[in-house]
C-alpha cells in the first residue's frame, strides 16, 4: 500500500513498508566486512598484547661503546697532533715538487754524485749521515753513500718551500752513482729513487753533526656536530587506551600507544648519534652545505678514507698478508679488531679454517690449538697471523637493510686495540688516547652529550598548545687518532 505523509519538510515521501524486518548498512554492523579492518567480529578474538619482533633488535647502536669511548669538551674544534716518523726516508714521488732523484750523476773524483729533493719536503738529510738509495721502479738497484755536502741549509738541515734540495754524496763500493763498470750499479741523471739514512760516519777528531733532528709531527682536528630529533603527540591521543601492551625505555608497562612512539624515537635517535659518527662528513668549501651554515664534521669511513688504508675484494689469504705487509709499514700496533659484515665474516672463517693442521672435511677444532677436544667451531673470534692478533665481530650495521647492508660497498673495518699517545693542545703534553673515541661539547652549564626535554601543554606547562613535545639534542664529533693503522674493507 502506498500513501503520502507530510513531515514539515519540504516535498513529500513515499514509502512502502516491507512485511518483514530488512538489514541495512546504515542501522547494523556487517561482521563480514572488510571496512572494520578485521577488528569488528563477531567473536571475541584471541589477542597478542605483545608486538611482534620480525626484525629482532632492530637498533644498529653499539659499536663505539665496545671500541671507543666519550670524553668532554668545551669548544667547537678540537685538536690533536700525531708524532711522524722517527726515521728518516723519502720516497719518489710522480707529484710534481715532492720528487726524489738522482741529480749530478757523473761528478767523478771526488765528485760522486748528488742527490735533489722537490722543495716541498723537509730536508733533514745531515752531512756526514749514511744512507741506502734504491732505484723507484724495482727497488734491485742499491747502493750506500756518505753524505758530504746538503745545500740550502739552515744549520745543517733545510726546511720546506726553501728551494729544491741537493745532497752531494761519495758510494761506499764505487766512485760515482753511475756505473763506470758492468759490476757497479748504474744510477743514470733524473732516475727516481728512495732514500733511506741507516746511520753516520765521521773522521777522527773531526767536530760534531751539524744540525739537529726536532721532534716532527701533523697536526689533525675536527669539529662537533649538532643532532636532532622530535617527537610529537596531542593531548587527546596521550590519554587514548590501545589494544597492544607497550614498555617506554624507563620499563613502565601500559596501553597507551605514544609510550612505544616515544621510546622508538628515542632509540632511533641513539642510533642516529653513532652511525652519523661513522658517516659524518665535513662540509667543503663552496658545497651546497656549506652554503647553508653546515659544517658537517669527519665521521670514521672519511678519516680512514683520507688518512687510512683501503683495500677492495678481500677474497684470499694472499690478500690478507697484503694487508699485513702494509702494517708492518705502518704503526704494526700488534693487536686489532675487524667489525665485518656476513660475507666477509664467512669468508674470514674458510681463510682462517684452512690454515689449521687438523682441518679436515670442512671442520676444524679450535682456533690456535687445532684440537680434537675443543668445541667444533666454524665462526672464529680470533686469530692470529704473522705477529698479530685479530678479534672478529659481526657489525649490525653493515648487515642491516636499513643500514650499510643495503648498500653493500663497505664490507669490514679493521681498527688498531688499544690506545696511542698523542699531544693534547689544550693539556699542553701527551696523553695516551684510545684509537677512536667521541668528544662531546660539555660545559658547567650544559651537558650536550644526549639531551632530552619536553615541552607543550602535556607533561610540561611551557605553552597553551595542546600537545606533548619530545626534543632530542646531542653535539658530538669523533676523534680517529693514528687513522694510518686502520683499513677499510670494500667491495669494488
Amino acid at each position: 500500500m502506498a500513501f503520502n505523509t507530510s513531515l514539515g519538510l519540504a516535498g513529500s515521501y513515499s514509502l512502502t513498508p516491507h512485511a518483514s524486518p530488512q538489514v541495512s548498512d546504515q542501522n547494523f554492523i556487517d561482521f563480514t566486512s572488510t571496512s572494520t579492518a578485521g577488528w569488528a567480529q563477531q567473536y571475541l578474538p584471541e589477542l597478542y598484547e605483545a608486538e611482534v619482533e620480525r626484525y629482532g633488535n632492530r637498533t644498529l647502536g653499539g659499536f663505539l661503546k665496545m671500541v671507543g669511548a666519550e670524553m668532554p669538551m668545551e669548544s667547537d674544534q678540537v685538536i690533536w697532533s700525531e708524532q711522524n716518523r722517527l726515521h728518516i726516508a723519502y720516497k719518489h714521488s710522480s707529484s710534481t715538487g715532492y720528487h726524489v732523484r738522482v741529480g749530478d750523476a757523473d761528478g767523478g773524483g771526488s765528485n760522486g754524485g748528488s742527490i735533489e729533493i722537490g722543495q716541498a719536503l723537509n730536508q733533514s738529510i745531515r752531512v756526514g749521515a749514511t744512507i741506502i738509495i734504491t732505484d723507484n721502479a724495482t727497488g734491485l738497484k742499491t747502493l750506500k753513500c756518505l753524505v758530504r755536502a746538503v745545500s740550502n741549509n739552515n744549520n745543517g738541515v733545510a726546511a720546506a718551500g726553501s728551494g729544491s734540495h741537493t745532497i752531494s754524496v761519495e758510494p761506499y763500493t764505487q766512485p760515482d752513482l753511475d756505473a763506470a763498470s758492468s759490476s757497479e750499479v748504474d744510477f743514470a741523471d733524473s732516475d727516481s729513487i728512495n732514500v733511506f739514512v741507516y746511520g753516520s760516519e765521521f773522521d777522527k777528531g773531526t767536530a760534531s753533526m751539524s744540525g739537529e733532528l726536532k721532534p716532527d709531527f701533523t697536526q689533525y682536528d675536527n669539529q662537533p656536530m649538532i643532532i636532532k630529533d622530535h617527537f610529537q603527540i596531542d593531548g587527546s591521543d596521550t590519554a587514548q587506551i590501545g589494544w597492544v601492551e607497550t614498555t617506554d625505555e624507563a620499563g613502565n608497562v601500559g596501553y597507551s600507544w605514544y609510550l612505544k612512539s616515544a621510546n622508538e624515537t628515542r632509540l632511533r635517535f641513539e642510533d642516529y648519534l653513532e652511525t652519523a659518527m661513522v658517516e659524518a662528513e665535513l662540509a667543503a668549501s663552496g658545497s651546497g652545505a656549506a652554503g647553508e651554515n653546515i659544517g658537517g664534521s669527519q665521521g670514521l669511513f672519511a678519516a680512514v678514507t683520507a688518512r687510512g688504508n683501503v683495500f677492495e675484494d678481500l677474497a684470499a689469504l694472499a690478500d690478507f698478508d697484503t694487508i699485513l705487509q702494509n702494517l708492518d709499514k705502518q704503526g704494526a700496533i700488534e693487536e686489532n679488531m675487524l667489525y665485518v659484515n656476513r660475507s666477509l665474516a664467512l669468508t674470514l672463517d674458510d681463510m682462517v679454517a684452512g690454515l689449521n693442521s687438523n682441518y679436515q672435511g670442512g671442520a676444524s677444532f679450535g682456533v690456535f690449538d687445532n684440537k680434537a677436544d675443543m668445541a667444533l667451531n666454524l665462526g672464529f673470534s680470533g686469530f692470529r697471523r704473522g705477529s698479530y692478533d685479530f678479534y672478529k665481530s659481526d657489525w649490525k650495521y653493515l648487515n642491516d637493510a636499513a643500514g650499510r647492508g643495503g648498500f653493500g660497498d663497505v664490507s669490514g673495518i679493521l681498527i688498531p686495540a688499544g690506545t696511542s699517545t698523542v699531544y693534547d693542545q689544550m693539556m699542553g703534553k701527551n696523553v695516551r688516547r684510545p684509537f677512536l673515541h667521541v668528544r662531546y661539547r660539555k660545559s658547567a652549564t650544559d651537558d650536550r652529550r644526549m639531551k632530552t626535554w619536553v615541552t607543550g601543554s602535556v607533561g610540561a606547562r611551557t605553552s597553551g598548545t595542546d600537545v606533548m613535545d619530545i626534543h632530542y639534542l646531542s653535539e658530538r664529533c669523533l676523534v680517529t687518532q693514528g687513522a694510518n693503522n686502520f683499513v677499510m674493507l670494500k667491495e669494488s
